[in-house]
């Protein structure tokens, strides 16, 4: 076997920030885990002191900081143009999509890119993917399948695609929102384009083509790539709206597939790992554990038995739009009509349920909210979890229970798309701050000690 020496070897992995920056998807390893330390134990009765604030338009983009740099997307309406009341209305909106880079530290405007872009999707607010920074470019993908790779000083734009109309994609019926991810010299996307174009590695300085993989006659779901070792075998895990699949991220070539069509291609929490094991869940089917622990071969471990989304017929966990944590052999998630619930891995059984961590409060469970959320992010013995009501609550989560240390109001929920005042945009932390947005303003919080 050749050996690869250490300094070649870092040369080959992506260049991202260090691990107090928030430079992608679910933070540095792309698994929601915040590793700074000293960080606040007990939120302050007077809140977190906010240290800036900016004008921002809606979208669903979460921040990505690295380098003593931010990055988010947002949308400009175009003169006269106004977004639907209702979510689940579908017009052709006029506008632009944009992307914002600014100090993380002070909140200053350092440049900004933007493109036509007219809208015809359900929760047509704004763009949905966190930008994805990796060294000196940051790659972003809006609703429409814009996909643009950046310089990080400048905004200058490098290369771009557009899934729709470089591979035919059809448009999933919330727009593209499956965050782009670095591995090597590659991006891989999940394009949704045909013939073969489902999932496409591009040269990440280039835009060139490097392979393209999987055909599918259905829209190709929400979920972004994530590459996970099972048995050995390094893995690119694509799943898409009628089955979880591995690929060989180097060439694209199909390791195994499991079958699993999911209504309304709802195929949005990130997909985590135990082990040999992975773990995926839907709003309307539930969840699947999946064994990989012998190379090219997958077999389902168990899965939920639930009738239906509502309460009384979800047996295990159907999550809509939060990733799950999986901690020692329990799993951690947020179902269909907001209950926080905590499961065993091995066998999927339900331990407990509470939502106040969600639509509720510190001493009441409110009620059954459809599709309430909250994003859950470890850190150290106790979690953050950010819900959809502009909340950062400090919480430790075991088998034994929710156990809430204190929360703290951050943001007001001003997107209506949901029928109800929401923020459903995922934090970055980095630099001992917190960042999040709404539909009107990008705030940065003190969470230093």
């Amino acid at each position: 076997m050749a050996r690869i020496h250490f300094p070649i070897l870092l040369l080959m992995l992506p260049h991202f920030a260090s691990a107090d920056d928030w430079p992608q998807w679910l933070g540095p390893k792309r698994d929601g885990v915040l590793r700074e330390t000293d960080l606040v134990q007990t939120f302050p009765e007077k809140g977190l002191k906010r240290l800036w604030a900016n004008l921002i338009g809606p979208g669903y983009s979460g921040p990505a900081v690295a380098d003593g740099r931010l990055f988010v997307m947002d949308r400009e309406l175009a003169k006269d143009a106004k977004n639907p009341a209702s979510g689940f209305q579908k017009p052709e909106v006029l506008g632009q999509e944009r992307i914002l880079c600014y100090d993380a530290n002070t909140g200053k405007e350092l440049w900004t890119h933007s493109y036509d872009c007219t809208y015809k999707v359900q929760y047509g607010s704004g763009p949905r993917c966190t930008p994805t920074v990796d060294g000196e470019l940051v790659y972003c993908l809006g609703t429409m399948g814009d996909l643009r790779c950046l310089e990080v000083a400048t905004g200058k734009l490098v290369w771009s695609k557009n899934f729709v109309k470089d591979f035919n994609a059809r448009v999933p019926i919330w727009g593209f929102a499956s965050h782009p991810l670095v591995d090597g010299d590659k991006l891989v996307c999940l394009t949704g384009g045909d013939e073969s174009q489902l999932v496409i590695a591009f040269d990440k300085k280039t835009g060139k083509e490097l392979w393209k993989s999987q055909s599918l006659m259905a829209d190709c779901g929400y979920c972004p790539p994530m590459i996970y070792t099972f048995a050995g075998v390094r893995t690119l895990v694509i799943w898409h709206s009628r089955a979880c699949v591995g690929l060989n991220p180097e060439t694209g070539k199909r390791l195994w597939s499991q079958p699993f069509d999911v209504k309304a291609a709802l195929t949005t929490p990130t997909p985590r790992q135990l082990g040999d094991k992975l773990f995926i869940t839907a709003f309307y089917e539930g969840p699947m554990m999946l064994d990989l622990s012998k190379p090219g071969e997958v077999k389902i471990d168990w899965k939920g038995n639930g009738k239906g989304e509502t309460p009384e017929k979800t047996d295990k966990l159907h999550s809509i739009m939060a990733t799950p944590f999986i901690k020692d052999g329990y799993i951690y998630g947020v179902c269909s009509y907001g209950e926080l619930r905590c499961l065993k891995a091995d066998t999927g059984e339900r331990v407990w349920e509470t939502r106040k961590a969600t639509v509720g409060t510190a001493t009441e469970e409110g009620a059954p909210t459809r599709w309430g959320n909250a994003f859950l992010i470890e850190n150290e013995d106790r979690f953050f979890i950010f819900n959809e009501r502009g909340w950062l609550i400090n919480a430790k989560l075991t088998p034994k229970g929710y156990e809430e240390i204190s929360r703290t109001y951050i943001i007001v929920p001003s997107n209506k798309m949901a029928g109800r005042p929401v923020v459903w945009s995922h934090p970055a932390f980095a630099n001992k701050k917190m960042y999040v947005r709404n539909d009107a303003e990008l705030v940065c919080v003190d969470l230093a000690k």
